[in-house]
């Protein structure tokens, strides 16, 4: 009997999936388990699996293909097994077409560049007004990293599509065909599942989470030495200063359990272990991977397991279980020289700390002006849940430990 590939929900959020492409083809013997295709989804990709044996007779949507959760996509049978009823009720939607859209009333929020304001500039044809470059994400990527125009370079994929073939023709010199037409001086990009979980995520917090914010401004001289002295020792993992300020949050949070907590709408749900997750920048978004019972774990553990998770998070192969479950996380942007800024919470978390930059800035101390090692940290609260004092007091526990870095062993 034919058996149904659909869809998966392969994530616990997930409502869609990407085809990215198929791993079996067409014809191809089939045993239940065996991995099928490759999809997006709103957080990783994911392997989508066999769940009968037989032949794969007939892939119903092409890679590249955005699909619903519960959609037929392929169907494996029997060699001569009659699969015309299934095909014809579960046929999907064609290969998306680049279409000309319809004049917004203003510009458009996902234009990736200013239009030209030279009003000079000649009517491009339909085909370049579109103002759209169909190309891989790996060919976008590539065109990055090297400064290459995607408006100048034809594709040799399906419907013209830019692949990573027609970069690597153009890098060697090869003859490229040319877009001859002018650019329409900007690109819509259609949003990966990623960018779609984020910007619902982003309005189901801004909106109905009542978020305030709490500013404290942390002496990190004595915290700098320490990680300087533990990274002479010479162990690995070495300690960065992400890494202290995971551990110091999972311990302040086992001291004020009430920020500990998820907004559950009739109740307010206290968490006795501390599962933190912490912000990771990966292409087109953002996603927060877990460190499960952080609370229990040395700085040593926290490195090692910061360090896997962000990785994996960027190689996009986490697991659900892996980025779910959080109750409470962190945000750190003071790598990329960011001095103070507020995060939105994570429903149905109640807080989240934003960690700015460590600065030398002028202190008065003792009538004297000294230098020292400074770090502000912001902490958004669930209004619901955390109250300004209660707010207050986690992050006065924070500000004690980082200044007095041995209170982390106490």
């Amino acid at each position: 009997m034919a058996t149904k590939v659909v869809m998966e929900a392969l994530s616990p959020t997930m409502e869609e999936g990407r085809l990215v492409k198929w791993l079996k083809q067409e014809g191809d013997p089939v045993d239940a388990g065996d991995v099928l295709a490759e999809v997006e989804t709103d957080k990783a990709v994911m392997e989508l699996p066999a769940r009968g044996d037989g032949v794969l007779r007939k892939v119903l949507v092409p890679a590249g293909s955005t699909v619903p959760v519960g959609q037929l996509v392929a169907v494996i049978g029997a060699a001569g097994e009659d699969i015309s009823a299934l095909v014809k009720d579960g046929a999907g939607p064609p290969p998306p077409a680049v279409a000309k859209p319809a004049a917004p009333a203003r510009p458009a929020p996902a234009a990736m560049a200013v239009a030209p304001s030279s009003p000079s500039l000649p009517p491009a044809p339909v085909a370049a007004a579109t103002g759209r470059v169909r190309a891989s994400p790996l060919a976008r990527r590539i065109a990055r990293e090297r400064g290459v125009d995607l408006t100048v370079v034809r594709g040799s994929g399906p419907g013209g599509r830019i692949i990573k073939r027609d970069l690597e023709r153009a890098a060697s010199g090869a003859a490229v065909p040319a877009l001859s037409v002018p650019s329409a001086g900007y690109e819509d990009v259609p949003l990966t599942q990623i960018r779609k979980t984020i910007a619902r995520r982003l309005a189901e917090s801004l909106g109905p989470v009542p978020h305030f914010f709490l500013t404290v401004e942390i002496d990190m001289e004595r915290a700098w030495d320490a990680r300087e002295a533990l990274n002479a020792l010479g162990e690995e993992p070495r300690i960065s200063f992400n890494d202290i300020i995971v551990k110091v949050v999972a311990q302040a949070l086992q001291q004020h359990r009430e920020c500990n907590a998820w907004w559950q709408g009739d109740a307010i749900r206290y968490f006795h272990d501390v599962h933190l997750g912490m912000a990771v920048a990966v292409d087109q978004g953002l996603i927060t991977p877990v460190i499960r019972y952080a609370n229990q774990k040395s700085l040593r553990q926290i490195a090692r397991e910061t360090a896997d998770l962000s990785q994996r998070a960027r190689d996009r192969k986490l697991k659900p279980e892996e980025y779910t479950g959080s109750t409470f996380s962190v945000s750190n942007l003071g790598m990329l020289g960011i001095h103070e800024f507020t995060a939105v919470i994570n429903p149905p978390e109640a807080g989240i700390v934003a960690v700015g930059a460590i600065t030398r800035q002028p202190v008065v101390d003792g009538g004297a002006v000294t230098v020292r090692r400074r770090m502000r940290l912001t902490m958004s609260c669930d209004h619901r849940v955390i109250d300004g004092a209660t707010g207050a007091r986690f992050l006065q526990t924070l500000k004690r430990m980082l200044e007095n870095p041995l209170a982390m062993v106490w």
